[in-house]
């Protein structure tokens, strides 16, 4: 049995075997961050703190849309496909300072833990300073 369309079957075996072949366009690898958010002073769990992270750019700015995560009472929060590259995260909660700080992320996991301050007593020019009276004697001397 002869086949007059022999060129045309080609064609579209070519056609269909193409896509399958082609190469395809290489997803950037993605990692899963976790978080553990404890107090500084006695390393127990901060439940409910914000973590906002943000892409930050070759220029060093940060993106404008970033992504905020809550942490449960074991203080743990993670997100699954951040994207390698550097990524700056931030840690809030009420009575504690802000925590900052800029990851590289270039594996499949990264955990992190972030240890939060109470503030600290704020400086006031009203207030004596003997310490630095005895700096200021010894400096003259």
């Amino acid at each position: 049995m002869k086949f007059k369309h022999t060129g045309l079957a080609v064609l579209i075996i070519l056609a269909l075997a193409l896509p399958a072949t082609a190469k395809k366009k290489r997803e950037p690898p993605l990692s899963t961050v976790s978080f553990l958010v404890l107090r500084d002073e006695n390393g127990k769990p901060v439940r409910n703190a914000a973590v906002v992270m943000h892409i930050v750019a070759e220029d060093g700015k940060q993106t404008a849309n970033g992504l905020e995560l809550k942490t449960s009472e074991e203080g743990k929060a993670s997100y699954d496909g951040v994207p390698y590259g550097k990524m700056r995260i931030q840690v809030l909660a009420p009575g504690f300072q802000t925590f900052g700080d800029d990851y590289e992320i270039h594996d499949l996991t990264l955990d992190i833990t972030v240890k939060l301050k109470r503030p600290g007593r704020q400086y006031s020019i009203y207030e004596d300073h003997p310490t630095e009276k005895k700096k200021e004697k010894e400096e003259k001397k």
